[in-house]
């Protein structure tokens, strides 16, 4: 069994209250430090989508019962050994930080932290002790319970081993159509990208810094997927307080919150699909094409959800009408009447999409250069 360790290097908790009353508490505070929430244009992207009937599972330290996420956090699981909680405690920080990154909805009236999707359900599995340290067959245990309990999206702030439990909860994951994204590992830790982040069918994220340029701390490899900002992240925290982080742990929640806002959006898109909507959008950094600094680029919120972007394999496909019209049709808003239609329109989505995650890696490759050889 490899331990796991976090993807988070500063994490500093910020007190509500007295400590901080002259510059307003902490509530009303934080949403003006979420820097990010106006780089990626967060406000825009939730007209369009927050994250409805998504359910994004954490599987880290557990995720504090923060004021901030008190409308979306159910109960989960600890599977420590020994453990027998809900998930819902977390003694490090890093989980509740995660999690409001993803799904925080604040306390009205702009105070309190902003998720990407806030209306997105978050599902806390207590897999890494405190120490910040765990295990991948706990990180598998808590995979097969998120496949169990229905999530959309599993994020994994976490680098390690990787172990055949591991291995095979994430095929089963994969199998069942859950989008999982990871965090490819911060310097000087890490020297390349981790795992469950370089395993193929996961999507790698890597970190940026406030101008949008290469976080110096985020790992580089042929496995990035996209970036997101990783430097001075403000999110929720525990005992009701908030916390300041930096990591590609921070990216990959963001990342995750994009895919539920995706999922959201078009419901009947498979996770390969959403995988190939955030790359296929993303804005293009470093040199043109996919590199390894930035994959395909930073995500671009707006365009995920509203793009027309050909399905996988469209390429190799006859084109028709319905496989490139079903991928970018939001649901309807309103009842089930049209479910069965859009069902068989999404027929065509499936079949071109087919092998999907090996459809778009395989592209990946092909515009990555070849491997040198060392002499």
């Amino acid at each position: 069994m490899g331990a796991a360790a976090l993807c988070a290097l500063i994490a500093v908790v910020l007190p509500v209250g007295p400590a901080r009353a002259s510059q307003q508490d902490g509530a009303s505070r934080i949403r003006s430090d979420q820097w990010h929430l106006r780089y990626l244009r967060v406000a825009e992207a939730h007209r369009l989508s927050q994250g409805d009937g998504v359910i994004v599972a954490i599987p880290d330290t557990g995720v504090d019962q923060h004021p901030d996420l008190s409308g979306n956090l159910l109960s989960g699981i600890d599977v420590i050994p020994g453990g027998s909680g809900d998930g819902r405690r977390d003694l490090n920080g890093h989980g509740t930080g995660m999690a409001g990154l993803i799904a925080a909805g604040g306390q009205g009236g702009n105070r309190g932290a902003l998720g990407i999707a806030p209306r997105a359900r978050i599902l806390p599995i207590l897999v890494t002790p405190a120490t910040g340290e765990g295990e991948a067959d706990a990180l598998a245990e808590g995979i097969t319970y998120a496949m169990s309990h229905g999530a959309k999206v599993i994020s994994i702030s976490s680098v390690g081993g990787s172990g055949e439990r591991l291995i095979k909860a994430l095929d089963a994951a994969i199998a069942s159509d859950i989008v999982i994204v990871a965090s490819a590992g911060n310097r000087p830790e890490d020297s390349g990208v981790g795992y469950p982040a370089s395993e193929d069918r996961v999507i790698a994220v890597g970190g940026t810094d406030r101008k949008g340029n290469h976080a110096a701390l985020s790992v580089t490899g042929r496995e990035i997927d996209v970036v997101a900002p990783a430097v001075d992240m403000y999110s929720t925290g525990i005992d009701g307080k908030y916390r300041k982080g930096t990591g590609t742990s921070d990216a990959t929640a963001i990342v995750a919150g994009a895919a539920a806002l995706i999922r959201s959006r078009y419901p009947y898109l498979p996770a390969a699909e959403v995988a190939h909507r955030l790359t296929a959008t993303a804005i293009d950094k470093g040199p043109p094409g996919r590199d390894d600094e930035y994959g395909y680029g930073l995500i671009d919120l707006v365009a995920a959800l509203t793009a027309d972007v050909p399905p996988l394999g469209f390429e190799s496909a006859a084109p028709s009408a319905s496989t490139t019209t079903t991928a970018a049709e939001p649901a309807s808003d309103g009842g089930d009447g049209g479910a069965t239609a859009r069902g068989l329109a999404t027929l065509g989505v499936l079949v071109a999409a087919g092998g999907g995650y090996l459809l778009w890696r395989r592209r990946r490759r092909a515009d990555d250069p070849p491997p040198r050889i060392s002499r």
